[in-house]
C-alpha cells in the first residue's frame, strides 16, 4: 500500500568511522564557528575548533538595511571560517542566520551573495526555530534528569526563553529584546542617563512579560525550575562577577553560577561607568564593553519575572543544536534526544490539524508523492532525502486552504503554511513548502509571482518539478477514497515517453475520475520534463 512508503530515507553508515562537521551561527552581533568531530558509535561530538568574529549584522542602516560595509565583514569572515573548515576536513559546512538577517529588507539579498560568491547555502531559521535548535545544543551538553529547566539565550538581536525537561520542549519563544538592538535603540548617553535606562528598563519588562508568563503557565504545581544560561552577553556577565569574587574566571565557564543579588550589584554599577570605563573592569572585553550594559538588564528582568534566584551557566547554543540537529536528521543518534528526530513530521501534522485537513486523504496524496518522487529518481529528477521531506510536507498540507475558503484555496494554503512556524524547517524551505502547495492546482509557477521568483535558483527549480508530480498524486485520488492500488512508472528515453501503469483496488473501478484528473493535470508535467505523459488502467491481478 502507498501507506508504507517511508518518509525519510536515513543514510547507512559506513561502520563507526568518525565525521567531521562544521557549523556557523550568523548573529546580529558576531558570527560563531564550531568544528566538531562526530563519534557515531556513542553517539556523540567533540568540538575540535572554533573561531568567532564581532561583525555587528545588526548595526543596520535607517531603514533597516544591512550596511554595505558590514555585509563585506560578515562575508571576509566565512570566507576565513570556510579555510578553517577545509583545513579540518570538514565534509559540510552548515550555516544558520537569525534575527538581523531575519528581519533586513536587503537580508535574503545578502545570502544570495553569500550564495554566488562563496557557494556557502545559510539557512534562514525563525525565532521558534532559534529557540529548538538553542535547546538541542543545551541538552548535548547538560543532564536535566527529567526536571524542568529553563534556558535563556541573549543575542544582539533576540532573547530566547526555552522550557524543557529532557523530552519536548513546553515553550519556545523568540522575543526583539537583544544587546545590540537594545543599545541602538535606547542608550543615547554615556553613561546611560536615568531617563534612558527609565525607558529601556519599561521597555524590556513590557516585552518579556508575555512569554515569561506563557511559560510560568507551563510548569506544573510543585515544579521548581533551574535557570540555565546561554551566549556571549551570559559569558560576559559570569567571567566580570567571577573576577569581582575570586580575582580570575574558570576556563571552562561551563556550570558556573552567579545569583540574581550579584546580577544586581553588577547592573547598578554598570549604570555608573562608561563605555570606556566598563573597558578597564577586569574579564570586559573591549568589544562587548558597548551592549553589556543592555544585555545585562535584559538577564536582569527576566530574572525577575521568572522568580528565579540563580543561573547556572552553559557554553552550548545554538551553534552546536546546529550539529546535533544534523545529527538526528542523518539518523546518528539514537538515546535521549531521539524524539527530536520526528519534529519535522509532528509539527506538519499539528499543522494540519490545527486547519482541519482531511489527515486520511492527505497522507494518501503525500504518498503518492513520495512514490512518484523514489520511482523517478535517478530517472527524471536528481533531488534527495531534504527535497523529499519538503514534497511529503506540501502533500500533507496542500489542501489547508479550505479552511479558509474553497475558493482559491491553493493561494490560502500558501499563505497558512508560509506563516505557520514549521519547526525543524529553515524559513527557506518553508516557503518551497508552501509554494509547492500553491502550486498543487491551477496555474503554473511564474516569473511573475514573487513568491515563486523570489526563491533561490535551487529552490525554484524543486518547485517547478516536484509540484509537477504533486498535481499528478493528487489526481490519483481525485475522488478522495483511496480507488488506486498500486503505481509503476516506466520511461522511454527514444520516445519522449514517460508511462503511468495504475492499478484499481476494486477491479470493478474504472477509476474514470482519476484518469481524466491525470490527463488534465499532466501540462506541469509535460511541461517540466518535455516528456509526453501515458497513463494506463492495467487489468486487476487476483
Amino acid at each position: 500500500m502507498v501507506t508504507s512508503v517511508p518518509l525519510v530515507k536515513i543514510p547507512s553508515i559506513q561502520g563507526d568511522q568518525e565525521r567531521i562537521l562544521a557549523a556557523i551561527d550568523m548573529g546580529t552581533n558576531s558570527l560563531h564557528l564550531v568544528v566538531a568531530k562526530i563519534d557515531p558509535s556513542l553517539p556523540t561530538f567533540t568540538i575540535i575548533d572554533r573561531d568567532k568574529e564581532t561583525v555587528r549584522l545588526g548595526d543596520c542602516e535607517a531603514k533597516g538595511n544591512l550596511k554595505a560595509e558590514v555585509m563585506d565583514r560578515a562575508i571576509a569572515t566565512l570566507k576565513r571560517f570556510q579555510k578553517i573548515a577545509k583545513s579540518a576536513n570538514a565534509e559540510q559546512v552548515i550555516a544558520v542566520a537569525t534575527s538581523a538577517v531575519r528581519e533586513a529588507p536587503n537580508g535574503q539579498a545578502f545570502l544570495n551573495r553569500i550564495a554566488d560568491e562563496l557557494d556557502l547555502y545559510v539557512n534562514l531559521i525563525s525565532g521558534q526555530e532559534e529557540a529548538r535548535r538553542i535547546y538541542l545544543g543545551v541538552l548535548s551538553a547538560m543532564e536535566f534528569n527529567n526536571e524542568p529547566h529553563i534556558i535563556i539565550d541573549i543575542g544582539g538581536g533576540s532573547t530566547e526563553l526555552i522550557l524543557g525537561d529532557s523530552n519536548t520542549p513546553r515553550t519556545l519563544s523568540s522575543t526583539k529584546v537583544g544587546a545590540v538592538r537594545l543599545t541602538q535603540d535606547f542608550v543615547t548617553t554615556d553613561p546611560i542617563s536615568k531617563t534612558d535606562f527609565a525607558y529601556l528598563q519599561a521597555y524590556i519588562r513590557g516585552l518579556l512579560e508575555r512569554p515569561t508568563e506563557e511559560l510560568l503557565t507551563n510548569l506544573k504545581k510543585g515544579e521548581k525550575p533551574n535557570l540555565v544560561g546561554t551566549s556571549g552577553t551570559i559569558e560576559a556577565l559570569a567571567t566580570i562577577d567571577a573576577y569581582q569574587k575570586f580575582g580570575s574566571a574558570p576556563s571552562p565557564l561551563a556550570g558556573y553560577q552567579f545569583s540574581f543579588a550579584d546580577l544586581e550589584e553588577l547592573v547598578s554599577k554598570l549604570k555608573k561607568l562608561s563605555i570606556s570605563e566598563r573597558q578597564e573592569l577586569p574579564g570586559m572585553s573591549q568589544k562587548r564593553s558597548e551592549i553589556i550594559f543592555a544585555g545585562a538588564l535584559v538577564l536582569h528582568e527576566a530574572m525577575s519575572l521568572l522568580g528565579m534566584e540563580s543561573i547556572t551557566l552553559c557554553e552550548r547554543s545554538l551553534r552546536e543544536g546546529v550539529i546535533v540537529d544534523w545529527m538526528l536528521n542523518h539518523g546518528l543518534i539514537d538515546d535521549r534526544l531521539r524524539f527530536q528526530s520526528s519534529i519535522r513530521q509532528r509539527n506538519t501534522l499539528k499543522i494540519a490539524q490545527k486547519y482541519q485537513v482531511n489527515l486520511e486523504y492527505s497522507e494518501r496524496v503525500a504518498g503518492w508523492a513520495l512514490r512518484l518522487f523514489d520511482q523517478t529518481q535517478g530517472m527524471i529528477h536528481e533531488w534527495g532525502c531534504d527535497e523529499r521531506e519538503l514534497l511529503w510536507a506540501a502533500g500533507i498540507l496542500h489542501n489547508c486552504g479550505v479552511y479558509v475558503s474553497h475558493s482559491s484555496h491553493h493561494k490560502h494554503s500558501y499563505y497558512l503554511i508560509r506563516n505557520g512556524e514549521l519547526l525543524g524547517y529553515s524559513e527557506i524551505e518553508i516557503e518551497a513548502i508552501a509554494n509547492l502547495a500553491r502550486y498543487h492546482r491551477k496555474s503554473l509557477p511564474k516569473k511573475k509571482h514573487e513568491n515563486y521568483y523570489n526563491l533561490p535558483k535551487k529552490y525554484r527549480q524543486v518547485v517547478s518539478e516536484l509540484s509537477a508530480l504533486l498535481r499528478l498524486a493528487v489526481a490519483l485520488d481525485r475522488r478522495q477514497k483511496g480507488a488506486i492500488a498500486d503505481v509503476k512508472c516506466e520511461l522511454n528515453k527514444d520516445k519522449k515517453e514517460f508511462k503511468l501503469r495504475l492499478q484499481a483496488v476494486d477491479s470493478k473501478d474504472d477509476c474514470a475520475l482519476e484518469l481524466w484528473s491525470l490527463e488534465y493535470k499532466k501540462e506541469a508535467f509535460e511541461a517540466e520534463f518535455g516528456l509526453k505523459l501515458v497513463v494506463k488502467l492495467e487489468p486487476f491481478n487476483n
